[in-house]
């Protein structure tokens, strides 16, 4: 049976709850994310296109979490399931400016390329992902992902309402 077929097993009774998408996003900032550009430090001719969406909340007290679904460097389907992070907002005393770090699993680096991401095991591993952000229109934010030794995400944030 694959991850993803028991977390939506496991998820399914809390979405059927009455008001669970009022209490998802209650007192919270939800950001829909979508990343169509990922820039690879070095050149692998097996890098392919990676495609990147998801969501993210951030907490009244700047802590995040998320998830996001993506294809990873080699085409694999993969998913980052983060319940640690924080924002750090005007950064060098510009307002719009910030920086946050999110940390969780990655799941997706199988056979033959397990070795990808440190720590794998079977697919599954763990991530640390700080980023910089940046928001050039109200309710719409740039963000720079850095990957570690591999490369940089660029991406897009905007409002979910």
């Amino acid at each position: 049976m694959s991850i993803s077929l028991i977390v939506a097993q496991l998820s399914a009774p809390a979405f059927a709850e009455t008001g669970f998408l009022d209490n998802w996003t209650q007192d919270k900032v939800v950001h829909w994310q979508f990343s169509p550009l990922t820039y690879h430090y070095s050149e692998d001719p097996n890098h392919k296109r990676v495609v990147m969406i998801g969501l993210e909340r951030e907490h009244a007290n700047r802590s995040l979490d998320g998830v996001a679904f993506f294809t990873n460097s080699f085409g694999q389907p993969t998913i980052y399931l983060y319940p640690w992070g924080r924002t750090y907002p005007s950064i060098a005393g510009v307002d719009k400016l910030s920086i946050k770090w999110t940390a969780g699993l990655l799941y997706g680096y199988r056979d033959p390329y397990e070795n990808k991401v440190p720590l794998n095991f079977r697919g599954l591993s763990l991530a640390l992902i700080p980023a910089v952000t940046y928001e050039f229109k109200p309710g719409w934010q740039a963000q720079v992902n850095i990957l570690g030794t591999a490369g940089l995400m660029f991406q897009l944030n905007t409002l979910f309402e």
